[in-house]
């Protein structure tokens, strides 16, 4: 009994060691190695290191990007606005000092903005998803970055996602802080109101506080004629909002769901689900993904 109890905690410790070995790995991999500058009009970054692979994204000229690892074969891998691919070398210049200004939009809840580039540095503030910043400087890992309301610090580069600074209006950066105080109210079918949304409900609540009168339909908000319409996810912008059609919920309508774009593949959404109410989901989850429509651009 004790050979084989002795042997379980071994393969129990092994598991866990593997396992915080993978973990820092992918921590690794997350972290930007430095930052470069887009130099071409419209560079197309590809899902793959090769003309060939799928587009992922279109990058606006002087676009700040994020880079993960070194250069290889011509081409960097970089991060910019939640998106992960490659673009050529010809199309990129790498900053050499660290000091660029860039729109910065934050990933993830409760990140700490810290007094210096340091896990280990005093927490200054905690910000959470959505949350715009300026970054102002990049240096082993961490971005120097400006919250919105002027506090001042560093933030660890995988919990920024680079953006244009046209890419996140004010408008929509608040629209975003309303939905979030709704987060966890539950569903109602055909609610629309703190006491209960549906999801064309919510959004139609949300969006009543800024001025902007919306059906109390998911198809009749993207046929509504309000805005500008959004084809790729990868060209949303914080606030707009985000249509889906699964055609067994849509009875041959046009979308059968909708939501609020936060920032960083990530939408805000009444959903109908056992756990739902409030909630929040990635754009790239495979349901979402494969019945998205579009999106509509208000602000």
């Amino acid at each position: 009994m004790t050979h084989f109890a002795g042997r379980a905690a071994r393969l129990l410790f092994l598991s866990v060691f593997i396992a915080m070995v993978l973990a820092v790995s992918a921590f690794a991999a997350d972290v930007a190695s430095g930052v470069g500058a887009i130099s071409g009009s419209s560079v197309r970054m590809r899902s793959d290191a090769s003309t060939s692979s799928s587009i992922v994204a279109t990058l606006p000229k002087g676009a700040a990007v994020a880079l993960i690892g070194a250069p290889s074969g011509g081409w960097y891998q970089i991060s910019y606005a939640g998106k992960i691919g490659y673009v050529s070398a010809d199309y990129l210049t790498e900053d050499s000092d660290g000091a660029f200004t860039s729109a910065g939009c934050v990933n993830s809840d409760g990140v700490n903005v810290r007094s210096a580039a340091s896990a280990s540095a005093a927490a200054v503030a905690s910000v959470d998803s959505s949350a715009p910043v300026t970054v102002t400087g990049f240096s082993d890992g961490w971005y120097s970055v400006t919250c919105q309301y002027g506090t001042k610090g560093y933030v660890r580069s995988d919990f920024v996602n680079l953006t244009s600074a046209a890419s996140e209006s004010s408008t929509g950066s608040k629209l975003v802080s309303t939905a979030r105080q709704y987060l966890g109210t539950r569903y109602v079918y055909g609610g629309s109101s703190p006491r209960g949304f549906d999801c064309s409900g919510f959004t139609m609540y949300v969006y009543q506080q800024y001025g902007v009168s919306l059906p109390h339909t998911a198809t009749g908000q993207w046929q509504s004629g309000k805005g500008s319409k959004v084809w790729s996810a990868s060209a949303l912008q914080t606030g707009d909002l985000v249509f889906f059609c699964d055609p067994s919920r849509s009875a041959g309508k046009a979308c059968s769901h909708a939501g609020i774009y936060i920032g960083g593949g990530q939408f805000i959404h009444a959903s109908s689900a056992r756990s739902g109410g409030v909630v929040t989901s990635s754009l790239y989850e495979d349901y979402y993904a494969r019945y998205f429509v579009g999106g509509v651009r208000v602000f």
